[in-house]
């Protein structure tokens, strides 16, 4: 009776511990989705603040040399 008993417990043990991983993988997958949207949103400022600066050098008729 002892070693079903055992098996019980290590197979809920196992599972337990699949459950808490899952949910550690779940957490940085949100926290990697929220980088990645501050970054993208962070490249598209920098866009357009790039094509605001290039239309105000196209407007004034200035080189870069």
């Amino acid at each position: 009776m002892f070693w079903p008993m055992l098996a019980v417990a290590l197979g809920f043990l196992g599972i337990a511990v699949l459950g808490v991983l899952g949910f550690k993988v779940f957490l940085e997958a949100e926290r990697l989705g929220r980088q990645v949207a501050r970054t993208t949103q962070r490249i598209h400022d920098a866009s357009e603040e790039l094509e605001r600066a290039a239309t105000d050098l196209a407007r004034t008729g200035e080189t870069l040399r």
